[in-house]
């Protein structure tokens, strides 16, 4: 027994000095303090995210930073719930038409004082518009890594090439698009569309160039605004396309056909399509034509005007440890972070450098015209800032455009019987 006891006492000695000597128990997992950081994202974005955070880590070896990935799909509801059991992250990733929706919530920290006392950041290295959309009363809630304009027009040089037909310019204009469009269309023998000229999801594109808007202030909505002439004819416009025209397919039909438009544009049943620069990594892929993109076109009179995304990070108000939080998302928003995103085509950087660099305005790598979104973003809208925004979308607005989709209802008679119902919801909304 006593010998056992010796050869014991020996075998923990032995490990301590192997662990010490390995530099494995500088501070043990259960004394190290941990961070959570939970954000959504694709492979190539989860990839960039782990590589940044383990060179941090490593710098930092005292500190555990725990990554809680979620599909978008399901992203709000999982952050909502844990707010709502008192068990939300240290750090959380949020788009820019997320931030009302978490906002209401009272959770986030403001972000000046660490901002103020460190030298090391400037807010002035991103783009103006993406700090303006996570401050509140002068005080920062938020630090953007990306920006997301829906400029993007995503086309396939092989089918304008057969067609004869010129590519588009950055300068272009609704009807230039529909001209196009027409043309790229392809019917077989049964008259059946087996190729469309054109689709976008982004339909406020066309209220937004054609100066119209979906409420009268952004910032502080009291009335909706897409009954408006203006708000009217843009969309309009884009229902044509659809019911009159027949140059895109309804989102509808995108249901029926088992289809969805990035693979349609990619088995080449698509010639033009309209979306955010995200879809760059899977478009990549494509080996067996040629493509580029241009800028979503310009309305009547000339105006140019998006629909927006992007993501920032935000850190909680409850987390127990704001400083190493301040340290982590300087690391995720960094120019290193930026230019990894920006090699992988996967997001225009939210700094202002970066997104002027060989890592993204000039870099050769497809889509080679991306560095028009950096002009894009000064004509960026976002979203109405209020909570119910986006079930306002999903619930009301996108229930009657399917209506408008099915010719059951008018453009103008949809919208207008939309009015009185979200002009209350917006005015109970300030009463609160």
């Amino acid at each position: 027994m006593k010998n056992l006891s010796y050869k014991y006492i020996i075998f923990v000695l032995l490990t301590i000095f192997v662990l010490e000597f390995l530099g494995c128990s500088k501070k043990s997992d259960f004394e190290k303090t941990k961070i959570t950081v939970s954000f959504w994202g694709s492979p190539e974005e989860i990839d960039i995210i782990e590589d940044i955070i383990s060179k941090w880590e490593k710098k930092n070896q005292d500190i555990d930073v725990l990554l809680d990935h979620t599909p978008y799909s399901g992203y709000m509801s999982k952050i909502l719930t844990r707010i709502a059991g008192g068990t939300e992250p240290d750090i959380i990733a949020c788009e820019v038409n997320l931030f009302p929706n978490f906002w209401g919530k009272n959770v986030f920290l403001n972000l000046n004082p660490y901002i103020e006392k460190d030298s090391e950041f400037k807010k002035e290295d991103f783009f103006k518009d993406v700090i303006k959309r996570f401050t509140i009363n002068n005080k920062i809630y938020g630090i953007p890594r990306d920006t997301a304009p829906y400029a993007c027009i995503f086309y396939n040089k092989d089918i304008f090439d057969k067609a004869g037909v010129e590519y588009p310019s950055d300068d272009w204009n609704w009807f230039d698009l529909l001209k196009k469009a027409k043309k790229l269309t392809f019917k077989n023998e049964k008259g059946q569309i087996t190729r469309y000229g054109f689709y976008t999801w982004a339909w406020q594109n066309f209220v937004y160039s054609n100066g119209g808007h979906l409420v009268d202030d952004i910032e502080n909505p009291a009335e909706f605004m897409l009954d408006s002439e203006e708000a009217l004819k843009g969309l309009e416009f884009y229902v044509d396309l659809i019911l009159k025209h027949k140059v895109s397919p309804s989102p509808m039909s995108l249901v029926k056909l088992g289809m969805g438009v990035e693979m349609m544009f990619k088995t080449q049943r698509l010639a033009m399509l309209g979306s955010g620069i995200w879809e760059t990594p899977a478009l990549r892929d494509i080996t067996n034509f040629d493509w580029d993109v241009a800028m979503f076109p310009k309305g009547p009179e000339g105006m140019r005007a998006f629909g927006t995304g992007g993501t920032a990070y935000c850190i909680m108000k409850s987390t127990k440890y704001p400083e190493i939080a301040w340290q982590i998302i300087k690391a995720l928003t960094s120019k290193e972070a930026n230019e990894r995103l920006a090699e992988s085509g996967l997001a225009q950087p939210a700094r202002i450098k970066v997104a002027e660099s060989e890592h993204w305005a000039g870099s050769e790598k497809l889509p080679k015209n991306k560095g028009m979104l950096n002009a894009a973003i000064k004509h960026v809208i976002y979203e109405p800032f209020i909570s119910q925004w986006r079930e306002i979308k999903e619930l009301y607005i996108k229930e009657k455009l399917d209506l408008v989709y099915m010719g059951r209802l008018t453009v103008e008679k949809a919208m207008k019987e939309l009015g009185p119902k979200i002009n209350q919801i917006l005015q109970e909304e300030n009463r609160r």
